[in-house]
């Protein structure tokens, strides 16, 4: 009776198994152990992306989402290696950086630029460096999403463009995004209320049209009356 209790106990383990996970952003093949692909939503992947961007020490987190039965992985933050930063600094060098919110087509997100100068340069430099920087980066990411601008990250594409900008100022040895963060998705109702209100004034003002369009009809039927009389 109690091996019979005891069998009665015991619970059935689900089998695990190792599901795809496909990244978009990257061409790297994740594969993931679990029981269900359910388990797996909402969770998060560190993905070390030094090998392929040949000794760039970046570090991409991910987050997993089930898209039409198959498993999704988007990025949520991309962030520059502190030991590589350590490696690039050198004693008759400066460095500025910065920190702060920007607004993608559809991200509210965190960045965090980091600069640094060939020689020893004055505070006006590093300053007039960091609010440049914080310009450009304000209007650029406004065009574009945030996939995007993970994509020009790991390729080099926003970093390139942001150091010719600067060298006006002064020459740069290295110019990288060392932080970039979605923060929260923007709301897309002031949008909706803004198109509403246009459309209304298009309907006042097409009214106001059709109004005086009847009004010059009755003139001229009253014109044509005056005549025959």
């Amino acid at each position: 009776m109690v091996e019979k209790l005891m069998k009665q106990k015991v619970k059935k383990t689900t089998k695990k198994s190792f599901f795809e996970v496909a990244t978009p952003l990257t061409s790297a093949k994740i594969q993931l152990y679990a029981s269900a692909k359910e388990d797996l939503e909402n969770k998060t992947i560190k993905l070390d992306l030094t090998k392929t961007l040949r000794g760039k020490s970046l570090e991409l987190k991910m987050r997993i989402k089930i898209n039409e039965g198959s498993l999704e992985a988007h990025p949520e933050e991309i962030t520059l290696v502190t030991a590589h930063i350590g490696r690039i600094i050198r004693n008759s060098t400066d460095y500025c950086e910065d920190s702060f919110q920007a607004e993608t087509r559809d991200y509210m997100t965190r960045v965090k630029p980091f600069l640094l100068t060939r020689k020893r340069v004055s505070r006006t430099v590093l300053n007039l460096l960091r609010e440049n920087t914080k310009k450009f980066l304000l209007t650029y990411l406004k065009t574009r999403t945030a996939n995007e601008i993970f994509q020009e990250i790991i390729t080099n594409k926003l970093q390139k463009q942001l150091s010719q900008k600067l060298k006006k100022i002064y020459p740069l040895a290295a110019c990288e995004i060392r932080v970039f963060r979605i923060e929260k998705e923007l709301d897309k109702k002031g949008t909706n209320e803004f198109s509403k209100k246009v459309k209304k004034k298009e309907i006042k003002i097409d009214e106001v049209e059709s109004e005086e369009n009847e009004e010059t009809e009755e003139q001229k039927e009253e014109a044509k009356e005056n005549e025959e009389e």
